[in-house]
This record gives structure tokens, sequence and C-alpha cells, in this order.
């Protein structure tokens, strides 16, 4: 009888150790997964060097009426660090000559700022309204940076075939404790690992906005780029598309042109 009722404690108390720890195998086999996959992704990026875009930003409200931006990308890679980007803002006349720098970090908050031509000054943008739209547009100024690991932790959920492409679904949870979102779920193609969808959950972890990818072009036999990036708005029924029109790498910009003092007299 002591045996038995000793079997039977010794089985109540391991049980659901047992448990715990067959439940926390599989979820440190998705998060190493998900993370391998999103180092690939990196890596499949790496030594592009320098970019300019010329682009279009379309902005539609609820009502279906659209207005059209036409701006200008210069982007910098930086080894060992997030990249730089600017952004210039050509047409319309309200908006011309307003430009917004980007410097991406992995160990540190994204530092950027934009410069407003009517009030002729340059504003720095505060961690803390990162998630505010982005010349009011449906992206957030955080959606502007590049892409880097230490963003994020990853976990991987299931692959999944969308519009015909089979991809790996992967969940994507912000570090910054200022994001606007709880977390991103991204499919990614199994190929290439090229992003083709991103749904984006707000702070109150309901779905806010969906990011689609199409136009796949390759670069310098290596790098893939998305003609079209369409942002959906759920919550408010608004979209926001960016479309290139123009692409080119190793245009010779330097770290020099990448520079918040200088900022106000960017052309």
């Amino acid at each position: 009888m002591k045996i038995f009722l000793s079997l039977i404690t010794a089985f109540t108390l391991v049980s659901p150790l047992v448990a715990q720890a067959d439940a926390a195998q599989p979820a440190a086999d998705a998060a190493e997964k998900g993370l391998a996959i999103a180092k690939d992704r990196k890596q499949r990026d790496l030594g592009w060097g320098d970019s300019e875009a010329k682009m279009t930003m379309t902005l539609r409200n609820s009502q279906g009426e659209e207005s059209v931006r036409e701006m200008r990308l210069k982007s910098l890679e930086v080894v060992d660090d997030g990249d730089k980007g600017l952004t210039i803002f050509d047409e319309p006349r309200d908006v011309k000559g307003t430009a917004f720098l980007n410097f991406s970090h992995t160990g540190k908050p994204d530092e950027q700022w934009l410069y407003l031509p009517a009030l002729k000054r340059v504003k720095r943008i505060a961690s803390r309204n990162k998630s505010g739209p982005f010349m009011g547009s449906e992206f957030a100024y955080e959606d502007m940076s590049s892409f880097e690991l230490e963003k994020y932790s990853f976990t991987y959920l299931r692959e999944e075939t969308l519009n015909g492409v089979v991809c790996h679904v992967i969940e994507q949870i912000p570090a910054d404790e200022y994001s606007g979102y709880t977390k991103q779920i991204v499919w990614l193609d199994t190929e290439h690992l090229r992003a083709q969808q991103v749904e984006f959950y707000d702070r109150k972890k309901s779905l806010l906005k969906t990011l689609n990818f199409s136009g796949y072009k390759l670069y310098k036999d290596k790098f893939w780029r998305a003609d079209v990036l369409t942002m959906v708005n759920h919550q408010n029924g608004k979209s926001t598309v960016l479309n290139t029109a123009e692409l080119h790498f190793d245009t010779g910009l330097t770290d020099a042109d990448f520079n918040d003092a200088t900022l106000s007299r960017v052309r």
C-alpha cells in the first residue's frame, strides 16, 4: 500500500513538470527556427551598399479619394548597425522640400528627424512618438526603419500558401517598449525569404494594418526589391501605396549625405 501511494504521489508531482517540459520544448524549437529564418533573411540582404529610388506615395481615404506625392529615397548600408535613409518629397507643392532622415540601430533606439519647410526647422521624432503616422500615411515612423534582428523576438508558426506562394509564417514581437505594435505576423516565401505580407497588431492586440508586397525585381544578381508596397488600415478604412518608379544601386552615397545638421539644405 505504501509503495502504491508513493507512486501516486510521485506521478502527481512529476507529471506537471514533464508536461511543462514537453510544452516548453516545442516552444523553444519554434523560437529557434524563427530566429534562424530571420538570420538567413538578413544574411541574404547584406552587401547592397547604397541606393537611390524615385517613388510615388498614393494616399486613399475611406471614400476612395486619392492624393499622390512624389518623393526620392536615398539609402546607405551601415556595417554592424542599422541602415540610414533619407526621404525627400518633391510634389505636390504643400509637401515639397519636406525631408525625413532615419538612422536605424541595432543596440539602441532609432534616430529620426523631419524637416518641415513651412516652419523652416528640423524636428526630432521622439522614441515614444514613432508609432504616429508618417506624413499622414498609413505607414508609421517605425515602419520606415530597416529590418534588424535585434529589434524583435521571433517564433516560427507554420508553413502556408499565400496567393499561390509557399511561405514561412513568422511571428515578430517588437523589443521597443514604445512600439505601436504588440506583434507582427510575417509571410516569407520559402525560396528567397522575400516578405509577401505583414500583419500589424495594435497595443490592444487587434489587427490594425496589413502590408502586401508585389512586383519583386532582382538587382545585382542577389538583392530582391518589391516595386509596390500596399498598406491597408483595417480600422479606419484608409490605405497607402508606395510605388517604385526607378531604383539604382552603387550611386556613390556616403555617410556625409546623411546628416541631420544639413537636413534643411537637402535637394
